[in-house]
């Protein structure tokens, strides 16, 4: 694998994981805080988002030809 593919993995990793981590502490907090409307709480991520990152590795082995696409619905 690329360096430069393992990096961005790695890194689109620790995003999530940070995130992740941070919305739980929200929730746990919501829940604490106001028990009722805890369910319905929104998580803003902001910087820890990871969505920037989504598609970058866009090389040969994620491509398909259309060939293959059209077989594959068939």
């Amino acid at each position: 694998m690329e360096p430069d593919k393992r990096r961005l993995r790695r890194l689109k990793r620790d995003i999530k994981k940070a995130g992740n981590k941070s919305r739980r502490q929200h929730l746990k907090r919501e829940l604490a805080e106001n028990p009722e409307d805890a369910p319905h709480t929104e998580y803003d991520f902001g910087g820890k988002s990871s969505a920037a990152l989504n598609a970058l590795d866009q090389d040969a082995t994620r491509r398909r030809t259309r060939e293959t696409r059209e077989q594959e619905e068939e």
